[in-house]
Formats: C-alpha cells, sequence, structure tokens
C-alpha cells in the first residue's frame, strides 16, 4: 500500500513538472513585442475597423499573452477585450511568411494583411510581397509551424 501511494503521488505531480519544463525552456515569447508592446505599439483592432495599422494610445492598453496592447481608442481596446483571438494577429505576430518557413521574425506594423478574417504580420513589405504569392500554402504551413517555431 505503502508503494502504491508512492506511485500515486509520483503521477500527481507529473502534469505540473511537465507544465514547468514547458515554460522554462520556451526561447520566445508566444507575442512579438518591442519592450513589451504588441505590434510596436500599433492598434490590432483599427486593422480591421480602420482597414489599417494607426498608433495606438499609452491611455488605452490590455494585456495579453503576455503583452501590452495599445488602442487608438477606448471603443477598440472595448472590442479587443470582449475578443482578443478575434483581433489580434496570427502566430503572436511574428512574421507570418518566416513561421511558414519554421522559423520567427520580427514585423512591420505596415507589412499586413487579413485573410479569412484574421490579421497576419510580415517583417516587410517585400517579405509581405512573398507571403502574397501563396496566402493559402503560407497558412496552412505556418498553422502546421506553430508554435513550434518558438523554440520550446
Amino acid at each position: 500500500m505503502t508503494t502504491r501511494r508512492a506511485v500515486l503521488a509520483l503521477f500527481a505531480t507529473l502534469p505540473a513538472v511537465a507544465l514547468t519544463m514547458q515554460t522554462a525552456n520556451a526561447a520566445e515569447p508566444m507575442v512579438f513585442s518591442d519592450d513589451g508592446a504588441a505590434i510596436r505599439g500599433t492598434d490590432p483592432v483599427a486593422y480591421f475597423t480602420e482597414g489599417g495599422p494607426v498608433q495606438g494610445s499609452p491611455d488605452f492598453t490590455s494585456e495579453y499573452e503576455g503583452a501590452t496592447w495599445y488602442f487608438a481608442s477606448a471603443e477598440n481596446k472595448s472590442l479587443f477585450d470582449a475578443d482578443p483571438a478575434k483581433y489580434a494577429p496570427q502566430y503572436g505576430g511574428y512574421c507570418a511568411y518566416a513561421v511558414s518557413q519554421g522559423y520567427t521574425a520580427s514585423t512591420d506594423p505596415d507589412a499586413w494583411s487579413i485573410e479569412g478574417g484574421k490579421l497576419y504580420l510580415n517583417f516587410s513589405q517585400s517579405v509581405r510581397r512573398r507571403w502574397l504569392r501563396d496566402v493559402p500554402g503560407h497558412i496552412a504551413s505556418g498553422d502546421a509551424n506553430w508554435p513550434s517555431v518558438l523554440g520550446g
């Protein structure tokens, strides 16, 4: 009976140990950010409501996935807070093309596209042009690679 209790106690601790190991080994955060600011301080909701990037304000921020998100208005902040996954860029805001190729890269808020109601960011305008050559294929590859490309 003592051995059985010891084995059960060991198994009870395994999920916590596995979770700790996963967090400790993560090489990169889930969201690309500069000094904690997602999308370099650009309002993610504005891509959908304004048709492009708009600089956010420190007056309107939210915390999500370990990063600070900036918004141009209280209304955009409210929209994001109600459904952050709807507005946050795919692949944590890392370059979508890079993720599709199996690595991560930073992004330029001006190099963006919305596909299937989802926001994708790219490293630069030239990388965005490569991304646009085969969006469905790159999305399929990116989805298969994410989040393992973070190195965790």
